[in-house]
């Protein structure tokens, strides 16, 4: 991993150069000190999200959230991106966007269309592929899919590096995503279940937490 703090690293979206000034901390030199401060921000966005009723399909809660998991470091936090992406929708038609992806999964929850974890799936590629902010897009939903960002810090190498296993299953998920936006949810639905030899059952207890009480399950 490079030790530049901006070079984006696990096929994260590289921000742009009027992005990376909004950085809130002069101390951060290193990449893996960006990883650590963000990997905070968020395990304490994900405290404030469970410590209070929730709607998830509520678009002023998302935008709460991405600012309670990154307001700490970034001033964009809780903002719509504003620039053109090689991914995701073009930048002026994502409220737009959001509001369909928001009436589909509302659909999907009245008429019971999927199970409750395929949709917690569903709505969480939906998000990624729109790309709401300039970054940790993934992350804002991805604490049932991946492992959680609290858990990725404390098993960090000394040297501040990525283990392996870590790159394996984002490297995973990655590929999960890419298929599931050529119409393939099948894998991004088996990677959230197995998380790499994980229990199906802790997964689902995680996905009833954070999904589907606020989408109004029982």
């Amino acid at each position: 991993m490079s030790d530049d703090p901006f070079q984006a690293d696990d096929a994260a979206t590289p921000l742009t150069p009027e992005e990376r000034l909004d950085l809130k901390l002069s101390y951060v030199a290193l990449r893996r000190e960006l990883n650590e401060a963000e990997a905070l921000n968020v395990l304490a966005g994900e405290r404030w999200a469970l410590s209070r009723k929730r709607d998830a399909l509520n678009e002023v809660f998302l935008r709460r959230l991405h600012l309670r998991m990154f307001g700490d470091v970034w001033r964009w936090a809780g903002k719509y991106r504003t620039s053109a992406r090689n991914l995701g929708v073009d930048h002026w038609t994502i409220e737009v966007a959001l509001r369909q992806a928001l009436d589909d999964v509302r659909y999907w929850v009245e008429h019971r269309t999927y199970a409750p974890d395929e949709i917690a799936v569903r709505f969480h590629h939906k998000l990624v592929a729109i790309h709401l902010f300039p970054n940790g897009n993934g992350r804002i939903h991805a604490s049932p899919l991946i492992c959680s960002p609290s858990k990725l810090a404390k098993s960090a190498s000394p040297g501040g590096g990525v283990p392996s296993w870590r790159r394996q299953t984002r490297q995973a998920y990655v590929r999960a995503l890419k298929a599931a936006d050529a119409g393939d949810v099948a894998q991004l639905l088996a990677f959230a279940r197995t998380l790499h030899g994980r229990k199906y059952r802790q997964w689902q207890s995680e996905s009833r937490e954070l999904y589907v009480s606020p989408f109004g399950f029982p």
